[in-house]
């Protein structure tokens, strides 16, 4: 190999380095977010399962693909109007839950834990009541 080939395969090393790097430390940072848990999100019930971590927000539910270097969130769903479907246990503890976002007509179709579901609820049921709605 000549000195330019060499100096060629370095660079791609330091690069293929550095976006591993990168990544990984994308991936920490998302996990160690308040109110984050691992979430694998579905286009069907079926699948196929795109893993990620969801966090809540406020007022939104966010979902960021594990197998991404993008900084913003894939997806994001209101809180108010987010309704839990369907729900069903599958092996190793998951739930398979299907939501409905507000209006929207597609489902959405989200894989957790059974305590990350317990915590989905809870955080749907407390969506703070809206100052003025009172009559």
């Amino acid at each position: 190999m000549s000195g330019h080939g060499v100096a060629l395969a370095c660079v791609a090393v330091v690069l293929l380095l550095a976006v591993a790097f990168v990544w990984a430390s994308r991936v920490h940072t998302l996990n160690r977010r308040v109110g984050s848990f691992p979430c694998s999100l579905g286009r069907t019930a079926q699948g196929p399962w795109s893993s990620g971590v969801a966090q809540y927000g406020a007022d939104r539910l966010y979902w960021w693909r594990y197998r991404s270097l993008s900084a913003r969130p894939r997806a994001r769903w209101q809180r108010v109007g987010l309704t839990v479907v369907e729900r069903s246990e599958r092996h190793g503890g998951q739930v398979l839950v299907t939501c409905r976002p507000g209006s929207a007509v597609e489902p959405v179709h989200l894989l957790m834990s059974a305590e990350a579901y317990a915590g989905l609820t809870s955080w749907i049921e407390a969506t703070p009541s809206r100052v003025g709605s009172v009559i």
